[in-house]
């Protein structure tokens, strides 16, 4: 008799083990965790980004991440009530970073794409951008058009690997080599190992002409108009937020300083 109490209740906890880890399931459904609670309980947001003038960067001897989107993002974390810690990624990894939690966004002058909407939940658009030709500057003033390029004998670009510029250099047909950073792409260029860079024109601007480490480097061809936006994960509750602390530092001014303090130009 005792036996046949014990495996009566033995029968009777594994029921119960099955119906609590399927009510847990449930309500893990119908109530997902918040990526913002979690947040605010960690009393940091990790976000993923590469060094990248003007949006973040470290100046000569400093450790700071400086920048557009750095500055920025410090100010949105401020209304979060957290602080910030950066972590810099490869480009080409972004959203797996994303969705194993290594990052809780990716926020770093992403450009709003097809593949960018499939794999997060992207904030609404918060600056303009281009995707831009640079070249050594004797050999950019001789371009009037796309074709000019294309008429180059081994024309050759150098492109962020997983960046927007990779995918408008496919778009165009040119030769492209695929470097892990787009500062890399400079790099390139100024070693005339390639002819030229695409690169966003945020970065162009920040980095070459007179008074930059690459004076003898400029813009030749503008490819594409864009638009920014931050990176959250798929149904993140993450991306409301932004948009929500985004719209206040317009309406306070914030941004607006900020635009004019790293030359990165606003969404209307």
């Amino acid at each position: 008799m005792k036996r046949f109490l014990a495996i009566v209740l033995s029968a009777l906890l594994i029921v119960a083990a099955f119906a609590g880890c399927s009510s847990q399931k449930n309500q893990n459904a119908t109530n997902p965790v918040s990526d913002v609670e979690t947040i605010k309980n960690n009393g940091k947001i990790v976000i993923g980004i590469t060094e990248y003038a003007p949006m973040d960067y470290k100046e000569k001897g400093s450790d700071e991440w400086i920048g557009f989107d750095a500055d920025l993002s410090r100010e949105v974390a401020k209304k979060l009530g957290v602080e910030v810690e950066f972590k810099v990624i490869d480009w080409d990894n972004k959203f797996l970073e994303l969705n194993t939690k290594a990052i809780d966004c990716i926020w770093n002058g992403m450009t709003i794409t097809d593949e960018v909407k499939k794999n997060t939940t992207v904030t609404d658009a918060y600056a303009r951008n281009r995707q831009v030709v640079v070249m050594k500057k004797d050999d950019a003033a001789k371009i009037k058009s796309v074709d000019d390029l294309k008429a180059i004998d081994g024309f050759t670009v150098a492109v962020e690997n997983g960046s927007s510029g990779q995918g408008v250099a496919e778009e165009q047909g040119f030769e492209a080599v695929a470097v892990a950073a787009q500062s890399d792409t400079l790099l390139e260029v100024n070693a005339g190992s390639v002819k030229a860079a695409i690169i966003d024109s945020t970065m162009a601007e920040a980095m070459t002409g007179d008074g930059t480490d690459y004076s003898d480097l400029a813009v030749a061809a503008v490819l594409s108009e864009e638009q920014y936006g931050i990176g959250c994960r798929k149904d993140s509750d993450l991306a409301k937020a932004i948009n929500d602390a985004l719209k206040e530092l317009k309406e306070d001014g914030t941004m607006k300083a900020l635009s004019e303090k790293y030359s990165v130009e606003l969404m209307d």
